[in-house]
């Protein structure tokens, strides 16, 4: 399959993909013996001999797949021009280019799962796969029955109506409550923005399954590897 030359390049450990473009541009970067300068060239990994300064890119990179229970206040990226903690910075030890799949904002804790597959985090992440995320939110005041089902059936954010969702009341008082809520999509900030969008206000934020997959066991900060039969589940979401 082919895919943009600064991407087999990131996903073979070259390189970022920002240096990436900068190693192709700088004609530093050859596919089956000819300089590429353009960052948009595609190609395909499997069948062509692609080239760093002369230097054959690795054919294979192993793949890595981790469960990380994402603390608050940490940022879901690869890389950040503040300065802030990083999920990445959690896996110094692992010798390969790292990413999460989709992103939590940085006041929101739980499940990320952590990997170099890039072809699995597309299928994953993207919206058109509706893959099931399960969250646990403490909102106030709390809100009433009516105010859940406008939720579940959709409400307006920027102009765009969420799809359907369910909630269901975990704990309730009247300074506030805890909610269970499952959803297919991704949006940024969707679930504290639903929220506002009726009065209330989300106070703390959990992911605790995504796509079948539970946090149970695993503290914030830490993470363990994929098991055997975790991983068929994810790949049979692929097919």
């Amino acid at each position: 399959m082919k895919k943009r030359l600064q991407t087999i390049l990131a996903h073979a450990g070259v390189a970022s993909r920002r240096y990436a473009g900068e190693l192709i541009v700088e004609g530093k970067v050859s596919v089956d013996g000819r300089i590429i300068t353009e960052k948009g060239f595609r190609a395909d990994p499997g069948e062509c001999k692609i080239e760093v300064s002369g230097r054959p890119i690795p054919k294979k990179e192993k793949k890595y797949y981790f469960l990380f229970n994402k603390p608050k206040d940490v940022v879901s990226t690869a890389s950040d021009t503040h300065g802030r903690k990083k999920v990445i910075d959690f896996f110094k030890e692992i010798d390969a280019r790292l990413y999460p799949v989709g992103r939590l904002d940085k006041d929101t804790t739980g499940l990320l799962i952590i990997t170099n597959d890039g072809n699995l985090s597309h299928r994953l992440s993207h919206p058109s796969f509706g893959v099931e995320k399960e969250y646990r939110a403490h909102v106030t005041p709390a809100v009433s029955d009516r105010q859940i089902k406008k939720l579940e059936k959709g409400v307006k954010i920027k102009d765009k109506v969420t799809s359907p969702c369910r909630i269901r009341i975990e704990e309730s008082s009247g300074s506030g409550g805890v909610y269970n809520i499952k959803l297919h999509e991704g949006r940024k900030r969707q679930i504290r923005l639903m929220f506002r969008g009726i009065g209330a206000k989300v106070t703390e934020l959990e992911r605790i399954k995504y796509a079948g997959l539970s946090l149970e066991g695993l503290e914030q900060g830490k993470f363990r590897a994929l098991t055997e039969r975790e991983l068929a589940k994810l790949r049979r979401l692929r097919d």
